[in-house]
């Protein structure tokens, strides 16, 4: 679910201006806050102040600027600043102060104007961090809290469940009782792995009366190699993956950032420690010596995951080279890591200090100093300049002694070529005078930029002597076919050639250390100070600012990306941790713990359970940074394991479920939809890796994947200028940055794509066929019959799976052989489960009208099996169905 940030800023500010009913007011908690979101930009923020008014200080107020003091303690009608609110002269523009902010300034002017504590005697440039503002709760260190003291008995199956039971009991609530065995199984199958357990699965799991066979499942799911494909998508979505480059309307492709997507897969699949993950991210390229050429496997792979920061739209190979085009794929660079990794809203800092995070305008370009060296601006490399070849010096000599070869027999063709086209043109002279005769063999003979301006015109006027290698088929086929022989020869030769593929990546160009400067105002065509690289200074103790050296002398590059990104996965850090264990339990339980994950600011959602986020953060460091450790810490829990059946009374006390009293109700995500559709119909094939699965147009215009498509949909090539119609309508991210969180909505599209979509119908149609073909093994339960609908079902019938259809339309009975077979099978691919009584009767009333609609309609002999067509028609509606759609 996304708030509206308009809602969430209109929070904070009336939070920051009333306080609590029995808070005295203080300038630093209540005032500063709306001080800095309205009035900093022109009072404080900037070098030289407006009007020479500092509001950062009560003392600066006092003492006030041109106009005089700003504010008279006790004083409400004599105040200055109170009055330039009341009039709207201030803030200037559209945005005004409300009427609960303007009174908390009044309520604290008549109070005295208070202050927490004695202001400094001096304040250095901008907007410093306030005490209150480090004692925000994602700026404080990691700490393992202690676990709450609470009775074992209450089902308490790891330490998550201790943290959300103590939450429940104060509200008067318990955990509700276990899923099934079957929802469990299900529920496990599609958060690990996005696919639905095969029925021999279903059929091995209820049969293990084991007590350890839920743990088992686990380690069984964590081991799968589909595992990587399902979680490597919840990546792709903060990394902003895409196949096309954006930014411009060409949106030209990007042929070898599959790498990147392929590189993530293994990497989660191989369990590799978070830490690692994100440094070969983050500065892989620095970790492989210079040259990059003759890589091995592992150097490749390091260079392929600084893909990463190349995920950022860039059209500058694609029709927009300009410094704007260059400066916002940087900006988006800085925002994918900062969204992904830090949890803040730091581009908003890129043009003034933020308005109501402790980030100043100086933090964000220390950051951005950072990447600068590899994403220079002065020295800018569009797109195909940045590719990392990765032929070796063996498999270039090898293609050159190749393309040699190749070269020898086409000089061979140029010299049959040159005989052929001669003994046309003297055959085609023969036609000729004598006198012209030479003329034509002078000037065809005389190369084009030789030629005088006669020699041009006869030529012009005579074409049939201007015989070439193209048209001399026109001649003499049989020597234009000697010379394909040729061609052929040629392309037999050069298809030896070692296939040169590239790595999409990041690096940096040795002794090339480009200076920052903060633009003013965001301006790149303003310059101002130089600033030097550093991490977020709020992220830092007060007075250890995190500072990195400007040029490593261990490295041949910078080695700013590397120092960087071993603080942040230094365990010390303290938004990183949160921030990844927070999108990890969002996947698992529908939401994070922030309901804002990209943003733990004071504009985001505040955590629910604190201590459960710290214990999970630091559980997830000292356990070596495994995140399939975070899949079983969480999956084990009995806050995971519960039903997601409702119950009145305990909606009645949390309605939204915000303390896990029961598991939230999930709809698919675009991709699982997608491969549960594959899946079902029996399409799915697994093909792992390698370059996207092609998308067209379809008859009406939509984006389709292409036709006879079956590898999962993380493969689905992502165009940013054409998403893929299906994926799109079940809110699968455009990527114009990234995702941070994927909305799940219930629109009329939805079930208009599911009615209508070629798709759906082609999955359908190979749904009935699966069901028709394998559904023999397959025994329906016993089932009475609508007698007015189908016919009296004997023994006999039964033992022959064959039901019989009264009707006149085309003779007295029309055989529909093995339905209800068919029936529970369908219904068992689907859901994972036969058919209720109830269900099976209503699906065979519906196969019946349908059927008696097919026949009557049938005006003259048809192709269409009508026993296959009301089949498909079922398995349709199954496909469209809420439990299919849905996991409990």
């Amino acid at each position: 679910m996304r708030i509206r940030r308009s809602v969430i800023i209109a929070s904070y500010l009336s939070l920051a201006a009333v306080g609590r009913a029995d808070e005295a007011l203080t300038f630093e908690r209540h005032i500063r806050p709306l001080l800095k979101a309205h009035c900093f930009d022109c009072h404080g923020a900037a070098s030289e102040v407006e009007g020479q008014l500092d509001l950062r200080l009560r003392r600066l107020m006092l003492e006030g600027g041109e106009s005089g003091p700003a504010i008279e303690p006790g004083n409400t009608e004599s105040s200055l600043l109170l009055q330039r609110i009341r009039d709207g002269e201030m803030p200037p523009g559209d945005k005004k102060m409300s009427p609960e902010e303007m009174a908390t300034i009044e309520k604290w002017v008549a109070a005295g104007a208070v202050t927490a504590r004695e202001e400094p005697a001096q304040l250095d440039a901008g907007l410093s961090i306030t005490p209150e503002e480090r004692e925000f709760w994602s700026f404080q260190p990691l700490v393992r809290p202690p676990l709450p003291e609470l009775d074992q008995s209450k089902r308490l199956r790891t330490p998550i469940d201790a943290f959300l039971l103590a939450k429940l009991q104060a509200v008067e609530l318990d955990f509700s009782p276990d899923a099934d065995d079957l929802t469990l199984l299900t529920r496990a199958h599609f958060d690990l792995l996005g696919l639905p357990p095969s029925l021999a699965a279903v059929e091995a799991y209820l049969a293990d009366q084991s007590p350890d066979k839920y743990e088992k499942l686990i380690d069984t799911l964590l081991a799968s190699p589909r595992y990587g494909e399902r979680w490597a998508r919840h990546w792709l979505d903060v990394a902003g993956y895409a196949d096309t480059e954006g930014y411009t309307a060409a949106d030209a492709d990007r042929p070898w950032v599959y790498k990147y997507r392929d590189y993530v897969i293994k990497s989660l699949n191989a369990d590799k420690p978070f830490d690692v993950f994100l440094e070969e991210q983050l500065a892989g390229d620095e970790l492989v010596p210079l040259p990059h050429k003759n890589l091995n496997e592992e150097q490749i792979e390091k260079l392929v995951a600084t893909g990463f920061l190349r995920m950022a739209g860039d059209g500058t190979g694609s029709g927009a080279n300009t410094k704007e085009a260059q400066n916002q794929t940087i900006s988006d660079t800085i925002k994918i890591v900062s969204t992904s990794l830090l949890g803040l809203s730091v581009g908003c800092a890129e043009c003034h200090d933020h308005r109501y995070d402790p980030i100043s305008q100086v933090d964000y370009y220390q950051l951005r100093a950072i990447f600068e060296p590899a994403l220079n601006g002065k020295q800018w490399r569009t797109p195909p300049q940045r590719l990392i070849s990765l032929y070796t010096d063996q498999q270039r000599s090898a293609a050159a002694q190749i393309e040699a070869d190749a070269q020898e027999i086409a000089a061979e063709r140029g010299e049959l070529q040159a005989k052929f086209i001669e003994e046309e043109l003297e055959k085609e002279l023969t036609k000729y005078e004598e006198k012209l005769r030479e003329k034509l063999r002078n000037a065809y003979h005389t190369s084009g930029d030789k030629r005088t301006e006669e020699q041009k015109q006869l030529l012009k006027e005579n074409p049939a002597v201007n015989i070439s290698g193209g048209t001399l088929y026109q001649y003499n086929q049989a020597s234009a076919d000697k010379l394909k022989e040729y061609d052929k020869r040629i392309a037999e030769v050069r298809a030896k050639k070692p296939v040169e593929q590239f790595i999409r990546a990041l690096t940096e160009i040795p002794d090339q250390i480009p200076a920052t400067h903060l633009f003013y105002r965001g301006d790149l065509k303003q310059p101002q100070q130089e600033v030097t690289p550093a991490g977020l200074t709020i992220c830092s103790p007060p007075g250890a600012l995190f500072k990195i050296s400007s040029n490593s002398e261990a490295l041949p590059t910078t080695g700013r990306r590397l120092a960087y990104a071993r603080w942040l996965m230094s365990g010390s850090h303290p938004l990183v941790g949160r921030v990844l264990v927070n999108r990890i339990w969002m996947h698992h339980m529908g939401r994070g713990i922030v309901g804002t994950p990209a943003d733990f600011g004071s504009l985001g959602l505040r955590p629910t359970h604190p201590q459960l986020l710290d214990w999970l953060a630091v559980e997830f460091a000292e356990s070596g940074w495994s995140l399939k450790n975070v899949h079983r810490q969480i999956m084990l829990s009995t806050v995971y394991r519960q039903s997601s059946q409702s119950d009145p009374a305990k909606i009645a006390i949390d309605a939204s479920n915000q303390w896990y009293w029961r598991k939230q109700l999930l709809r698919l995500d675009a991709e699982e939809l997608y491969d549960r559709l594959l899946a079902t119909s029996g399409t799915l094939e697994h093909q792992p890796y390698g370059p996207p699965t092609p998308i067209e147009a379809d008859d009406t215009g939509q984006t389709v994947v292409a036709s006879g498509s079956r590898r999962r949909g993380i493969y689905v090539k992502v165009k940013r200028t054409q998403p893929v119609a299906l994926l799109k309508s079940f809110d699968a991210p455009v990527m114009e940055v990234n995702c941070d969180c994927r909305p799940s909505s219930t629109v009329a599209t939805q079930s208009l794509m599911l009615m209508n979509s070629g798709f759906i119908l082609e999955k359908a149609h190979a749904f009935a066929e699966r069901v028709r073909r394998e559904a023999g093994a397959i025994v329906a339960p016993e089932v009475a019959f609508d007698s007015t609908q189908v016919s009296t079902l004997t023994s006999s019938d039964r033992q022959d799976q064959t039901w019989t259809l009264k009707t006149d339309i085309h003779g007295p009975r029309e055989p529909l052989p093995t339905m209800p077979q068919q029936v529970v099978y369908a219904w068992q691919l689907a859901h994972g489960r036969p058919p209720t009584e109830a269900e099976l009767s209503a699906a065979l009333g519906f196969i019946v009208e349908q059927f008696q609609v097919l026949i009557a309609n049938r005006t003259e002999p048809s192709d269409i099996d009508p026993k296959l067509q009301v089949m498909e028609n079922l398995c349709q509606v199954l496909l469209s169905s809420n439990e299919f759609l849905y996991i409990d």
